[in-house]
């Protein structure tokens, strides 16, 4: 068996064609750059379905130990995702590393979580991925342990290290779940203290970052790369209407985003499935913008937050010819869509203005009248509503003037109301 490297920079990439609406090629180069790799050669082809083997075929496979000799290559980077046996198979034939599409991400991840939340979730991720290719590489771990007073043949060290793994991956849910907890509270505060929430998604490397540190003068890591940032960062903004929004600023998204990290990275993209409203940036100078508008909204559906309301927000126009900053409305008037710079800051006044627009509209003014019974009613409006005005009754009810979200209005169901014109 060969012995692992330590790293690999220099890298052969394999992309195989299955089928329309796969991973982009393009995208596997800035996945490699974004990891540390430097990608050498590249191997593409076109095959029905995958060698269930090797995944490519024998013919491919001995263009790629070719190519590994040629260019001296320590790592195979393949831009699919590989079972376990794939994976071991390729490593023993080609006597070097190979790392799968969702591996690769995963490593990309480690290398951007700075917070302790952001570690836990990398690890926790990477942990589940490891935790169905224990054996690939290392035949040692099929030897069994026995000793003096042991019955039996004793526990194989593969057994050991499942175990282990396994106590592992328990401990750092726990801690998860703590920290969902402390999100959760944060979340409920502000919701209490009639804050909206605002959450930026998006594909990654489509600006976000630019575009928070813009509204907000934050100092977020920002680079041309894919995943710059990971863990999430929260904000106040101001709006034209002198009213306050929080902002949040979270991991970008990906075509066919391992499954472990939407599990793992719950609690922070949790910050978009509770949001108010969600600031879908988008590449405009990207060719699959389309593709990639589909795939985050797709991510989306996936954490529940596809119900949400959307800004759609059109970044880098400074890159287009003749687009000049401009608000898209719907047939009632509503902001639907901004076209923006956050490179030069160009429209991201016009962002500004249009979420003014749709939080004002997002609110209406109700009188409501309360029996003396309808008490839970009146707690539950001190914590979702605006309090204008407050009577006792001569019954001991209450008449209250509120300011409330259009999504909150199941509250008053049971109530007698009326409108209040503004």
């Amino acid at each position: 068996m060969f012995d692992r490297p330590q790293s690999g920079e220099r890298a052969i990439l394999i992309h195989l064609s299955f089928h329309v609406g796969q991973e982009d090629l393009h995208e596997l180069k800035e996945l490699a750059k974004s990891a540390g790799a430097e990608p050498v050669h590249v191997i593409t082809g076109t095959r029905k379905r995958p060698d269930p083997k090797y995944f490519v075929g024998t013919g491919k496979l001995e263009e790629v130990k070719s190519a590994i000799a040629l260019h001296e290559a320590d790592i195979v980077l393949v831009n699919h995702p590989l079972s376990p046996s794939q994976e071991r198979n390729l490593e023993q034939a080609l006597a070097v590393r190979v790392v799968d599409r969702n591996g690769l991400i995963l490593d990309i991840f480690a290398l951007r979580a700075q917070t302790f939340e952001g570690k836990l979730q990398v690890e926790l991720a990477q942990l589940k991925h490891l935790s169905t290719r224990l054996i690939r590489g290392w035949t040692h771990l099929e030897r069994q342990k026995g000793g003096i007073g042991m019955r039996g043949p004793g526990e194989t060290q593969l057994e050991t290290d499942r175990r282990l793994l396994s106590n592992r991956i328990k401990l750092i849910q726990r801690r998860l779940e703590k920290v969902a907890k402390q999100r959760s509270q944060g979340r409920s505060q502000r919701k209490k203290s009639e804050v909206p929430s605002v959450s930026f998604v998006g594909y990654t490397n489509a600006g976000k970052s630019t575009l928070f540190n813009k509204m907000t003068g934050a100092d977020i890591y920002v680079a041309d790369q894919l995943f710059a940032t990971l863990d999430p960062t929260l904000r106040n903004c101001s709006l034209e209407s002198g009213s306050e929004v929080v902002l949040a600023d979270t991991v970008g998204f990906i075509r066919h985003l391992p499954h472990e990290l939407v599990a793992a990275f719950k609690s922070t993209l949790q910050e978009a499935s509770e949001a108010d409203l969600l600031l879908h940036v988008i590449d405009a100078n990207a060719e699959d913008r389309a593709d990639t508008i589909y795939q985050v909204n797709q991510v989306l559906e996936s954490i529940d937050a596809n119900e949400i309301q959307q800004l759609q927000v059109f970044n880098k126009i400074d890159l287009l010819e003749n687009v000049e900053p401009h608000i898209d409305r719907d047939d009632t008037g509503k902001p639907v869509r901004v076209w923006i710079s956050a490179v030069t800051g160009e429209g991201v006044e016009l962002l500004v203005q249009a979420l003014a627009e749709i939080f004002a509209s997002n609110k209406v003014k109700r009188k409501c009248f309360l029996q003396p019974h309808q008490g839970g009613v009146r707690a539950s409006l001190f914590s979702y509503a605006k309090i204008i005005d407050e009577k006792i009754t001569d019954i001991g009810g209450w008449d209250l003037s509120i300011e409330i979200d259009k999504k909150h209005l199941g509250l008053l169901k049971s109530v007698e109301v009326e409108e209040i014109n503004n």
